[in-house]
């Protein structure tokens, strides 16, 4: 029925409540270590994950082709996790991904700092120190994630169906809650209509692997959107004939849809390699 995406805050019980809520509604729980292994599966190499672990990319990093790809084989995985359908899915920038996808439900879990650095004391047998230095590298490490790839604030919860506390609910509660708000919220309808977004998506995700993995047209950045019957392809090139040539192997590749470009022309536009 939903694609239910789930946004946390370290040590605010974010693999548990998205694993209890899988179990209550009968639906697969991806983890991020799932969508990780896929990304890698997909091509991506295994030794450049850490540079992008939910993390902001460093300066050299986030202009390298490693960024693009990255982010191409992300949000396949995660388009691809969506489409089976009745799945929870953590981490990973998924909430961003989905947005606009009416069957989606987001939801961000978190918690203050005392009950944090209480859960982490009590898991890794750390101080107070430790546990308040792993919150703080995590939430800066999470926010720049977010804001340097899906171009969001990952603590605005404008962003979210739902906001919860898991400092003042417990987790069956937060369950709970979140359990109604699918049966409540999502119709049939939306169902149908989210389903059909995010095959679209993936098609044109697909496509954008194409264009940069395989055929490697020299535009950065790029992404593609879908406005009805239009893929609208995105990003930053210094080749009008490059885009061109991008738009005619978006028509190709998916009949009955148009094409057209929002790609920014800079000449002279450089990426380190």
């Amino acid at each position: 029925m939903a694609v239910i995406t789930i946004s946390r805050q370290v040590a605010a019980l974010g693999d548990e409540v998205a694993g209890e809520l899988a179990k209550r509604l009968g639906y697969k729980f991806i983890t991020r270590k799932e969508i990780e292994k896929r990304i890698v599966e997909l091509g991506f190499s295994e030794n450049k994950m850490p540079k992008f672990d939910e993390r902001k990319p460093g300066f050299f990093a986030s202009l390298t082709k490693d960024r693009d790809e990255y982010l191409n084989y992300a949000q396949y995985a995660i388009l691809e996790a969506a489409e089976k359908k009745n799945v929870v899915i953590i981490g990973r920038g998924a909430f961003a991904v989905l947005q606009n996808v009416p069957n989606n439900i987001s939801v961000r879990l978190i918690a203050d700092e005392a009950t944090r650095i209480d859960r982490l004391r009590k898991e890794f047998n750390w101080d107070e120190k430790q546990a308040l230095q792993r919150i703080q590298e995590s939430d800066a490490n999470r926010a720049g994630f977010h804001s340097s790839f899906y171009n969001v604030d990952i603590n605005d919860p404008v962003n979210y169906h739902a906001v919860l506390n898991t400092g003042l609910l417990s987790l069956e509660l937060a369950v709970d809650v979140i359990a109604e708000l699918v049966e409540k919220k999502v119709t049939i309808k939306q169902e149908e209509e989210g389903n059909k977004i995010i095959d679209d998506l993936l098609k044109a995700q697909t496509v954008v692997n194409k264009l940069s993995m395989e055929r490697k047209l020299n535009i950065e950045f790029m992404h593609a959107t879908i406005q009805g019957n239009t893929v609208v392809l995105h990003g930053v090139s210094d080749s009008p004939a490059v885009v061109e040539q991008a738009l005619q192997l978006i028509r190709e590749e998916m009949p009955g849809y148009d094409a057209k470009s929002a790609v920014s022309i800079i000449h002279d536009f450089k990426t380190f390699q």
